[in-house]
Parts: structure tokens; C-alpha cells; sequence
């Protein structure tokens, strides 16, 4: 049984993640929610599940646009989007590849690496002293991305260069003010780190770049989403499902859901199309060449409602939309479910509260810069 919880402060807390780090973005969000689908000019916002997997199972995208996820994903490691923005047989190629890296047998092959990282890690928890979940993960996920791909690079310097390629490269597509010349620093800022992460890896253009792109993906959504889902555990006092295997998987699958590690999808309409409109006697809405989807998976997975409930998750096919549906879901699923388990179950006889946190203003995905934890027991 999970112990009762006199408040639901896991929402309260996650909420200053989006008003810390991308508050423009998430305001307009959050003010449209409740329609399904809704058009602002040539910008349409897609909320409910139905449009959503809609959207990434039947409409045609333009996958090499500007401010896209691949839009993003070039810019960061200044090569093709890859998984991204391939269709056809190149993108099936592609994925065939990354599905051994993600495969069963290639997350077993990984596990040692961040169970090496959480023993030595966590330890000082069983002493007293707190622990920076924030800079646990950050070394988890550099070390097992070095161990995927198969480079002798220091887990900080990955971490961190994939982190500051992707920060810069995501600015051009957020909402905000642009000041002037601020677009040409960027781009040359970007250009800086994208060449950073490529020297890092190493090994010829193309092969660097496709692995800068699995860094960068596999990075930013660790770091983003496994230290926002321990703080929920946290404060909502979830450790005792999180110390049973037989509850622990379901909780993992609700904390992904509602952290929601890549909560906006943007993409770029090639063709005409429609979605269709899941309220009552309303007419779908019509889709021209250029018209810029925002797809919003945290809300499609419905993130904002219920709470995190092992006992009474929601059903897979609605949760699992934080990793996208159809031919271009993100194939590191597996990888994210192994790594948040492992984290869980290492956390949960310390019965961990939060001592300290502090938002990430500057990173790609909303997350946190510093959250720090003690035992209780």
C-alpha cells in the first residue's frame, strides 16, 4: 500500500519547472488546453490524444523545416536530423540501428554502467549527507550514452556538451522576444557547440553527427525527466510502490507521464490535411503546406490529470504518447523506463525528501538545475 499523502505537492513543485524555464511557451499552453485542436493564425495546437497520434500516424510533415524537432536536432549537431527528419527507406535504415542500440539486449549491455553510477553516487545518503539528484543523473546519462556509443569521453564533458548544444539549438523555435542581432550570436554559439560535441565524439562527419544526435536526444531527456520524477516520488510519497517491483514498473510509467521529459513537439505541415475535432458537432480543422503543428504530448498523455497513481495508472496507449505513436515514437523508450526503474528502487529505502531546488532556465527541456535530497531513514 502507498502511504498516505496529506497533500499533493508533486504538482505544486513540477509546476515551477514550466513557469521557471519556458514561461511564455507554457502560459499559451496552458491557456488553450481545453480545445482539442486550436488554429492561432498559421500556428495549430494540438492537446487531445486522438489529434496528437493523428497528427504523427497520417498527416504529411515537412521533417527538414526550420524551428522542428530536426530543425533543432541539425543545429545541434550540424549534421542531418536523422531520425527526425527521414522518411522512407533511409529512415527506416536508421531506425533498424538505433532499435539494437535500444533494444533489449542493448539496455542489459548498458545497465551495469549507471549501476556503477548510483552505488557510488548514492552512498553518501546512507551517511547523512544530501545528494544532487540533478548531478547524479547528469553523470548517469553521460556515461551510459560514452558506453552506447562506444567513445572514450568523460561522462561530464558529454553531458555537458550535449546540454549546451541543445539549449542553444532550441531557442530559435521558443516564443519570446528577439532582440536585435541576437539570432546571428546564437546560430554562431550553436555553431560552437554542435563543432564542441562532433570533436568530442570524433570519427568521420556523418558518423560524429549521428551520434552527437543520439547524445543529444538520449541526454536532455535523462536529465530533464528522472530528476523531476524523484522529486514528485518525493514529495507525494511514493517510495514504498517505488521499493516493490510488482508496483514499481506502473509507477515509472505514470511519472514519465506526467514529467513528460519532451512536452512539445514541433512540427511543420507539408500537405493539405485534417484533424479531426473529438468535441460533439464541430468541424475538423484544416491543414495547408507550412502550417506549424504544435503537438502537445503533455497534455495528449494527459500529464496535467490525474496524479501519478500505480495502482490506477491510465491506459498504456494514452501514457506512452510522451514518446510519440506511429513510425516516428522514439525508439529510447525502453532505455527511459530501465534507467527511471534502477534510479527508483536505488532511492527508495532511503525514503529521500527534497532539501533544495532550484529550475534550469537555460536548458532545452524544462528541468532542474539542482535538486538535492536526504534520507530519512
Amino acid at each position: 500500500m502507498v502511504e498516505p499523502r496529506p497533500a499533493r505537492r508533486g504538482r505544486r513543485r513540477d509546476r515551477r519547472v514550466y513557469l521557471g524555464s519556458h514561461p511564455v511557451l507554457f502560459a499559451l499552453l496552458a491557456a488553450t488546453r481545453r480545445v482539442p485542436v486550436r488554429r492561432i493564425g498559421r500556428i495549430v495546437l494540438v492537446h487531445d490524444a486522438v489529434p496528437f497520434a493523428d497528427a504523427l500516424r497520417r498527416v504529411p510533415l515537412d521533417r527538414s523545416a526550420e524551428r522542428t524537432t530536426a530543425g533543432a536536432a541539425r543545429r545541434a549537431t550540424g549534421g542531418d536530423g536523422f531520425l527526425f527528419d527521414q522518411d522512407g527507406a533511409g529512415h527506416r535504415r536508421t531506425r533498424r540501428d538505433a532499435a539494437s542500440v535500444f533494444s533489449a539486449d542493448g539496455v542489459a549491455r548498458l545497465r551495469p554502467v549507471w549501476l556503477d553510477v548510483l552505488r557510488r553516487r548514492l552512498a553518501p545518503l546512507g551517511d547523512g549527507a544530501e545528494v544532487d539528484v540533478v548531478g547524479l543523473v547528469a553523470e548517469l546519462s553521460g556515461a551510459s550514452t560514452a558506453a552506447m556509443l562506444d567513445v572514450s569521453v568523460p561522462a561530464h564533458a558529454l553531458t555537458a556538451a550535449a546540454r549546451s548544444a541543445a539549449a542553444l539549438a532550441a531557442r530559435g523555435h521558443l516564443p519570446g522576444l528577439r532582440w536585435p542581432g541576437r539570432a546571428r550570436r546564437d546560430r554562431a554559439a550553436t555553431a560552437s557547440a554542435a563543432a564542441e560535441l562532433t570533436r568530442l565524439l570524433g570519427g568521420p562527419a556523418d558518423e560524429a553527427a549521428r551520434a552527437g544526435m543520439l547524445a543529444v536526444a538520449s541526454i536532455n531527456t535523462t536529465v530533464a525527466a528522472i530528476p523531476r520524477a524523484v522529486a514528485w516520488c518525493a514529495d507525494d510519497r511514493l517510495w514504498p510502490a517505488a521499493d516493490r517491483a510488482d508496483s514499481r514498473a506502473a509507477l515509472v510509467a505514470e511519472l514519465l507521464r506526467v514529467t513528460a521529459p519532451s512536452p512539445v513537439l514541433p512540427r511543420v505541415v507539408a500537405g493539405t490535411a485534417e484533424l479531426a475535432d473529438t468535441r460533439p458537432l464541430r468541424a475538423g480543422t484544416r491543414l495547408r503546406p507550412g502550417d506549424r503543428l504544435l503537438l502537445v504530448a503533455r497534455y495528449a498523455a494527459r500529464a496535467g490529470a490525474p496524479h501519478p497513481d500505480p495502482g490506477a495508472p491510465v491506459p498504456a496507449a494514452v501514457g506512452h504518447l510522451v514518446f510519440g505513436t506511429g513510425p516516428h515514437h522514439c525508439p529510447g523508450a525502453r532505455l527511459a523506463h530501465a534507467q527511471l526503474d534502477d534510479v527508483l528502487a536505488a532511492l527508495a529505502p532511503y525514503r529521500p525528501v527534497v532539501t533544495g531546488a532550484r529550475v534550469d532556465r537555460r536548458s532545452a527541456l524544462p528541468g532542474w538545475a539542482r535538486l538535492t535530497v536526504r534520507a530519512t531513514r
